[in-house]
């Protein structure tokens, strides 16, 4: 019987065996194409970077080889400098270099990137470029070189001895120590000698994309850690607790200085609550309380209802509400300062409140906090109608009102905002009050529009 029984299962198994083998072999040539197929796409942004850096280092060269007052070329030089470094930006994105500590150089060339692009937009013709701003592209020039450099000894051992960026992944990866990877070396080498560079002057027009906020704006003393708990206490109207912890933040540097607050949730099932506040005046700049929202049983009028009096109780006086947002049953409600009838957007914030029961669950209000100061808002030199002018003709213009915004020189200007439609799409535009220039112009949703639609009505 037995005889008989495996005289009948032996062919499926064999065929069972068969396909088993063929599966795998098909499995593992699929992961061998994808592999492949990623090994192809670092090696390629890898040789782009490489190409990227040496053309920025010649176009650098090449800019700076122009007669200074011939603005145009400058200004044609320095557009190129900045669309190479964003495209070498955009190579270094797409390497494996997460885990790898490259954090210097990619903030060099973000810097570089603002530098540039903030010089060449700017009107050379009437604010030519300075003696420091000079000296910095030449500096730029030589730093750019020794990148380059570097990259090319990467590159050619790369070639010579066939490495793979695979390898660098896995061992990036792995928890192990490194040990003689040269593309890992390589990197960490470049990285170190950016990091070693002294910091340059960015001039009045480029102010670093990671500029650090002036603590002189602040108000009000030096606080210490228990005072900055009694904060926390009144702010969230909680008992005085062992278990609220206060961390002190920035070491010696005062522009990080600050304190973060834990307080335990009363309900053990949610997260702690986070509070950050600035060590000179105690200023709330971050509060957080996670929890699930289940269901909205509330609008997002109401919730903006309920944000402002949450901001009319504590110290963020005279804002208005300039666009929301919902998700995952929460609403997200940005808010700007209001003086004079003119929104000030670079004193923005933002409330989060949750729509089941409209509880405050967050704030974020590090611009608002590190961007006051007294304003000289003066008078528009054209009308908002001159200044609708500049629109065009088929826009539906539904709100306008007078607005202080940040331009891409990082500048203040007064600007007319107009809400409009056109091509069922919603916009909001803002037009220099004093030249009639566009200086900005975002698509909206019908939310936001609907908040610029409050905002004018409350006027």
């Amino acid at each position: 019987m037995y005889k008989r029984l495996s005289i009948v299962m032996f062919p499926f198994l064999v065929i069972a065996l068969i396909g088993a083998c063929v599966w795998g072999y098909l499995e593992h040539q699929e992961k061998n194409t994808i592999l492949i197929k990623a090994e192809n796409q670092y090696q390629r942004a890898f040789h782009d970077l490489s190409f990227h850096m040496d053309k920025l280092h010649t176009e650098l060269g090449n800019t700076l080889a122009v007669n200074e007052t011939s603005s145009s070329s400058y200004r044609k030089g320095l557009v190129n400098v900045w669309r190479l470094t964003s495209q070498a930006q955009s190579d270094i994105t797409q390497l494996p270099l997460m885990l790898l500590p490259f954090n210097k150089t990619e903030d060099f060339l973000a810097n570089m990137a603002n530098f540039s692009y903030k010089m060449s937009v700017r009107d050379m013709t009437k604010q030519p470029l300075t003696q420091d701003e000079v000296k910095t592209l030449n500096t730029l020039y030589n730093h750019s070189s020794e990148i380059t450099q570097q990259i090319r000894g990467v590159q050619e051992k790369v070639i010579a001895n066939n490495l793979r960026w695979m390898d660098v992944e896995s061992a990036l990866a792995s928890e192990n120590e490194v040990h003689d990877n040269a593309i890992i070396d390589g990197f960490t080498i470049v990285d170190k000698k950016v990091g070693a560079y002294d910091e340059l002057n960015w001039g009045t027009s480029g102010v670093t994309v990671f500029s650090k906020h002036d603590v002189k704006m602040l108000s009000g003393n030096e606080m210490t850690a228990d005072q900055i708990k009694q904060k926390a206490i009144q702010f969230l109207g909680v008992p005085d607790s062992p278990s609220i912890k206060v961390v002190q933040n920035g070491g010696n540097a005062p522009e990080h200085q600050s304190y973060s607050v834990v307080v335990p949730s009363p309900d053990k099932a949610q997260a702690d609550i986070q509070l950050d506040f600035t060590k000179k005046g105690g200023h709330l700049v971050y509060f957080m309380k996670s929890r699930d929202v289940p269901t909205a049983k509330f609008n997002l009028r109401q919730a903006r209802d309920v944000a402002n009096e949450f901001l009319d109780q504590h110290e963020y006086k005279n804002m208005s509400a300039v666009s929301y947002d919902q998700y995952q049953n929460l609403a997200t409600i940005h808010f700007a300062k209001r003086e004079k009838d003119v929104t000030i957007y670079p004193e923005q914030l933002t409330v989060k409140v949750a729509l089941d029961n409209l509880e405050v669950m967050g704030l974020q209000a590090t611009e608002y906090i590190y961007s006051q100061k007294k304003r000289e808002i003066g008078q528009p030199k054209m009308t908002a109608d001159e200044a609708r002018k500049q629109l065009s003709a088929n826009m539906k213009v539904s709100g306008q009102t007078l607005a202080v915004i940040k331009n891409d020189l990082d500048e203040e200007v007064l600007c007319y905002e107009f809400i409009g439609t056109m091509n069922k799409n919603i916009y909001r535009i803002f037009i220099n009050a004093d030249m009639g220039l566009e200086e900005k112009i975002e698509t909206i949703r019908q939310e936001q529009a609907q908040a610029a639609q409050d905002q004018k009505k409350s006027m």
